[in-house]
């Protein structure tokens, strides 16, 4: 319990209380924590002292506050392998975990520093997708997808229904492509990336800007992919030209 007048502020004592709790496994990774009233009238305080001590948790890399759920022990971090063939399924289907890509927008837009990248004129058509990255019960990615537009008709149709690149590249014939580069940041999310992530925008993410190419080195995709710093860890091959 608390110890008012021990110099120690309330909230403070609560925090370590429950971090006690956590390492001790009383609360297994994953676990919902008991809500803010419950805690509120355990340790003989308002809601306000339970909702500090929460938020210095959550600031620690202990819990994670999801809006409208409640707080939640962190997970062990995804190792998510950044290498010659970079696959989302891949790579969380070797950890036991399934995902999938859904996809939130897509519109044909243009852009010269895109079109560069891909390898065409600057006044090109290019085929713009956002998608989340899932797990069975978050999501651990938000991308920007950038595709030659007249290369991929009917993309987006293709990849709502295989909820997969890869499986949707094979529907034009390409069985197989590499990442020619890749260039590792850390940054804060705004709003929107925050919001989808389902973290505080005061949490540091890791985004990676990258080019595929085809079995003929042609550019294939350019992407802009952020990632919760919770929930990933980005692991590079030796075999991968990456800028960190």
């Amino acid at each position: 319990m608390v110890e008012r007048g021990s110099g120690i502020a309330v909230w403070r004592q609560i925090g370590e209380a429950l971090a006690t709790d956590i390492r001790n496994k009383r609360y297994a990774p994953g676990e919902q924590l008991p809500p803010e009233p419950e805690l509120a009238a355990k340790f003989s305080v308002n809601r306000h002292t339970i909702r500090r001590a929460m938020g210095a948790l959550e600031q620690g890399g202990l819990v994670r506050i999801e809006q409208g759920r409640g707080t939640f022990v962190q997970e062990h971090a995804i190792d998510y392998a950044i290498g010659k063939r970079t696959r989302f399924s891949e790579n969380l289907g070797s950890q036991g975990v399934l995902g999938h890509a859904q996809v939130l927008a897509s519109q044909v837009t243009k852009s010269a520093e895109i079109a560069q990248h891909l390898g065409l004129p600057r006044n090109a058509q290019l085929l713009y997708v956002k998608l989340i990255g899932k797990t069975e019960n978050r999501t651990i990615s938000v991308a920007d997808h950038y595709f030659d537009e007249k290369r991929f008709p009917g993309f987006v149709e293709k990849l709502n229904a295989a909820r997969s690149i890869s499986k949707t590249y094979r529907q034009f014939g390409i069985a197989d492509y590499t990442r020619k580069w890749s260039r590792i940041t850390a940054t804060l999310p705004n709003d929107d990336i925050a919001r989808l992530l389902g973290q505080p925008k005061t949490r540091p993410i890791l985004k990676v800007e990258a080019l595929n190419v085809d079995q003929d080195q042609a550019p294939l995709q350019y992407s802009i992919t952020r990632f919760s710093g919770d929930w990933v860890q980005l692991m590079v091959n030796d075999d991968d030209r990456t800028d960190i």
